[in-house]
C-alpha cells in the first residue's frame, strides 16, 4: 500500500461487516464516511464503480473485504452530506466529492478571483490542468465534477458556462 495513513479501524476485521447496533454502526459509518473521503482526496479520483476491487475497500493483510450493500450504504451516507452522487440510475456508478460541490465552487471561484481572472474567459483545461492552477486542490479534478462545481456558481450568479468550438469555457464575474 502507498503513503496513504490508514486508521486503525482498517485492520479490526469487524469494520468490514456493517454492525447492527444502532450507535456502534453510526460511529463506523462514520469512520467509513470519513475514510473514503481521505481516500479519493488523496489518490485525488472522484469516480467510483460499486464492485471494482479497491484496496480501500478490500484488506488482503487481514484478508476482509466490505459488502457491496456495505459500499452502498456508506456511499448513501456521503450523499446525504452532499459529498457523493449516484451517476446511473442503478446507482453503481459514483462520484465521490471530498468537499461538496458548493464548497469546489468556492474554492474555485476564490483562485479566480485571487488570480485575477474575474471578467474574463478562461476554458476547463486551464482551470483543472493549467499551469495556474498546479497547486491548487482543484488541479486534476474530474471534469464532470468541475462542471457541476461551476454550475453552483452559475446558480449564484457568480459566473457562466459557455461553449466555442470544440472547447468549454467560464467567465467569472
Amino acid at each position: 500500500m502507498d503513503d496513504f495513513d490508514w486508521p486503525w479501524e482498517y485492520n479490526f476485521p469487524p469494520f468490514f461487516t456493517i454492525q447492527l447496533h444502532g450507535k456502534t454502526k453510526e460511529l463506523q459509518l462514520s469512520v467509513w464516511t470519513n475514510l473514503v473521503l481521505k481516500y479519493f482526496r488523496h489518490h485525488r479520483e472522484s469516480q467510483y464503480t460499486i464492485g471494482d476491487e479497491i484496496v480501500l475497500f478490500s484488506n488482503q493483510q487481514i484478508q476482509r473485504k466490505l459488502s457491496n450493500d456495505g459500499i452502498l450504504l456508506i456511499l448513501e451516507e456521503l450523499e446525504k452530506s452532499g459529498n457523493a452522487a449516484p451517476v446511473d440510475k442503478k446507482r453503481l456508478q459514483w462520484e465521490i466529492y471530498w468537499h461538496p460541490l458548493d464548497e469546489w465552487g468556492n474554492i474555485i471561484y476564490q483562485w479566480a478571483s485571487d488570480n485575477g481572472m474575474t471578467n474574463t474567459v478562461c476554458t476547463l483545461y486551464e482551470i483543472s490542468q493549467g499551469e495556474s492552477s498546479a497547486n491548487e486542490e482543484f488541479f486534476g479534478l474530474d471534469q464532470s465534477v468541475l462542471v457541476k462545481a461551476l454550475k453552483t456558481l452559475q446558480a449564484k450568479q457568480k459566473c457562466e458556462l459557455m461553449s466555442f468550438d470544440d472547447n468549454e469555457g467560464v467567465k467569472f464575474f
